[in-house]
């Protein structure tokens, strides 16, 4: 079984969102949207558009999304199997957060790793 297949996106948080949005957007070109991030699409190594994207976020610190992680950011990895990855990890002994959500976006899980940082897995929707 194959665990992680890629990075689905990262997030991280920042004392004064808007200012550090601006910030990558002025000088880093990076087109951050109303809701504080950007989806950047995948090529190939010719640089043709490839079904998948990888989301880019700042958020405010005081939101609650890494709870219970202390840390600042989140990074989140793409597989292909959630479900079966999951009770891998349980079996492994790792922490694996109880909550599995199913939407239109795919399906989540979050695990801390040893350090106390929320890892989240996602399983992308079919065709993505």
């Amino acid at each position: 079984m194959k665990r992680v297949t890629g990075i689905g996106g990262i997030f991280f948080k920042a004392k004064d969102a808007p200012a550090l949005q601006a910030w990558y957007k002025r000088h880093l070109g990076i087109d951050v949207q109303e809701w504080g991030g950007t989806a950047f699409t995948w090529s190939d190594g010719e640089g043709k558009p490839m079904v998948g994207t990888t989301i880019w976020s700042i958020g405010s610190e005081d939101g609650d999304h890494f709870a219970p992680s202390a840390a600042t950011f989140m990074v989140n990895y793409r597989v292909e199997d959630l479900h079966a990855l999951v009770k891998v990890l349980r079996e492994e002994g790792c922490n694996v957060l109880e909550k599995i959500d199913d939407s239109e976006y795919g399906r989540f899980a979050w695990v801390i790793d040893p350090e106390g940082n929320k890892v989240e897995l996602w399983q992308p929707p079919a065709g993505q």
